[in-house]
Formats: structure tokens, C-alpha cells, sequence
């Protein structure tokens, strides 16, 4: 079980870093720095990045105390 989640983190931060970099041809489009981070923070799939790289570390801390 214990690794059928961290497969799951592996894939929701996998799949968000990979739209993470689509995205960055925004910036070559004319955006701003600052307003390609407010679309990034806006789509649920680059969230997904955030959400699954804090789960992991979450998890890799946890397993150190058991």
C-alpha cells in the first residue's frame, strides 16, 4: 500500500512538471514572469506538481520516524 502511494505521488508530480514545461512557451509567447506563474498556480495540472513534491517529502519524512 505504502508503495502504491508513492507510485501515485511520482505520477501526479511526473504529469504536473510535464505541463509545467508546455507552459513555459508562454513566456516566449510575450508573457511576463510573473503572469505566467499566475496561469501556472491557476491550472489544476501544474498544481499537481506542488501538491505531489510536498507529498512525497511528506511521506519520505515519515517513513524515517516508523
Amino acid at each position: 500500500m505504502k508503495y502504491l502511494i508513492l507510485l501515485l505521488e511520482i505520477i501526479m508530480t511526473s504529469i504536473g512538471l510535464t505541463f509545467i514545461i508546455i507552459y513555459l512557451n508562454l513566456l516566449v509567447m510575450g508573457y511576463t514572469f510573473v503572469e505566467f506563474l499566475k496561469y501556472i498556480f491557476s491550472r489544476f495540472e501544474c498544481i499537481s506538481f506542488f501538491v505531489g513534491y510536498i507529498l512525497i517529502i511528506i511521506t519520505i519524512f515519515y517513513r524515517r520516524k516508523i
